[in-house]
C-alpha cells in the first residue's frame, strides 16, 4: 500500500481531534512509534495516556483484585458506580495493540462506562504481547469471567449479569472472549452467558480494505508497517491469523452472539472491519447498532477531556449496556 493513494486525513479531522492530536504530540510523540523499541512505546504511551485518564467520573467504590488464570495470575480493577451490591457488571478488556497499555491508561474510559450505564466495569490487566502470545490473553479474560460468575458477590456484582466492552484490540478480545466461553460450553465446561457487547473500533479479520487502502498513517499508529509489527508481536505462528478467536469474522456468528453496540472513526484504516462485523451480525439476526463517528481517528475514546464525540461514543455506549443488562433509571 502505497502512501500517494491515501487520503489527506490530517486535512479531513475535526477541529477538536486536530486539537487532540497537537496535544498528544506535545506530551509523547513517540507514544505510537512502533520503531522507537518496545520498552521506549510502553513508557511514552503510559506517558500520554495518563493526561487523558485525568478527571472524569467518581466512583462509589473500587476494588483491586487479582483473579487465578491457567496463564498465572491477572490483576482485575472493579468500579463500582453506586453503593450497593448485586450490580450487572461490563468486563473491560483495554486496547492498545495487546502490546501497550494496562488498567491505568483506560481507567477513564471504564469509570465513565461505569458512571454511564450504572454497572459495575472490570478491567483486566491480561498478559501482553510479545511476552506473552495469541491466545493467552483471551484465555486470561474466559478466565476473569468464569470468576466473576461464580464469585460475583466477592465484588458486589450479579454474576449472572456480565457483558463485556473493550475498545481496538481489547474490542477484538472481547468478541473472541464471548466466542470462546460460548465454544467452552458446548464442549462442556458450565456456562457463562454473555448478555451484550460494546465494541469499539476493533480489528475483526479483514486482512485489507477500502478503508486500509485509504486511511492510517503516522498520526494514529496504523500505518501498513504498525499494524504489521503488533500482528508480528502477538501471534506466535502466522497460521493463528486464521484462527476464529482473532479472526472473529470466520467464526461461527449465527449464535450465541449477544446484543452489540459497535462503534467506528470515520477516518481509521480498521473501519470496514466495524462494517462488516456488523453487516454479518444483523444477517444472523443478532440486535445491533452500528455507530461512525464523523472527523475522528481510531482511539479517539481515550479523548473524552477535549473530544466531544468521546463523551458521545461513550454515554451511547453506556445507555447501550444499561438497557441491555436491565438497569433502571
Amino acid at each position: 500500500m502505497v502512501a500517494h493513494n491515501k487520503l489527506p486525513v490530517l486535512d479531513l479531522v475535526s477541529d477538536q481531534m486536530r486539537a487532540v492530536l497537537d496535544t498528544s504530540a506535545e506530551l509523547a510523540p513517540d507514544a505510537y512509534a512502533t520503531d522507537a523499541g518496545l520498552d521506549a512505546m510502553r513508557q511514552a504511551y503510559l506517558k500520554e495516556r495518563s493526561f487523558w485518564n485525568e478527571g472524569g467520573p467518581a466512583m462509589a467504590g473500587t476494588i483491586d483484585d487479582r483473579v487465578p488464570t491457567p496463564h498465572g495470575e491477572v490483576a482485575i480493577r472493579c468500579h463500582l458506580p453506586v453503593v450497593g451490591t448485586g450490580l450487572p457488571a461490563v468486563v473491560y478488556v483495554h486496547g492498545g495493540g495487546w502490546v501497550v497499555g494496562n488498567l491505568d491508561t483506560h481507567d477513564r474510559i471504564m469509570r465513565a462506562l461505569a458512571a454511564e450505564s450504572g454497572a459495575a466495569v472490570i478491567g483486566v490487566d491480561y498478559a501482553l504481547s510479545p511476552e506473552a502470545k495469541f491466545p493467552v490473553a483471551i484465555e486470561q479474560c474466559a478466565a476473569v469471567a468464569r470468576q466473576l460468575h461464580d464469585h460475583g458477590g466477592d465484588y458486589s456484582i450479579d454474576g449472572g449479569r456480565l457483558a463485556f466492552a473493550g475498545d481496538s484490540g481489547g474490542a477484538t478480545m472481547s468478541l473472541a472472549t464471548t466466542l470462546l466461553l460460548r465454544d467452552q460450553a458446548d464442549a462442556g465446561a458450565p456456562s457463562v452467558d454473555i448478555s451484550a457487547l460494546a465494541l469499539y473500533y476493533g480489528m475483526y479479520g479483514l486482512r485489507d480494505s477500502k478503508s486500509r487502502r485509504l486511511l492510517g498513517g503516522p498520526w494514529d499508529g496504523l500505518t501498513p508497517d504498525d499494524l504489521a509489527y503488533y500482528l508480528d508481536c502477538h501471534l506466535a505462528d502466522p497460521a493463528d491469523a486464521s484462527s476464529p478467536y482473532f479472526d472473529c469474522l470466520s467464526a461461527d456468528l449465527s449464535r450465541g452472539v449477544p446484543p452489540a453496540y459497535l462503534v467506528a472513526a470515520e477516518l481509521d484504516p480498521l473501519r470496514d472491519d466495524t462494517a462488516t462485523l456488523a453487516a454479518m451480525l444483523t444477517g444472523h439476526g443478532v440486535p445491533c447498532t452500528h455507530e461512525v463517528f464523523p472527523g475522528v481517528l481510531h482511539a479517539f475514546l481515550h479523548n473524552s477531556r477535549m473530544l466531544d464525540a468521546a463523551s458521545a461514543a461513550l454515554a451511547n455506549g453506556g445507555a447501550f449496556l444499561r438497557r441491555a443488562l436491565d438497569l433502571t433509571e
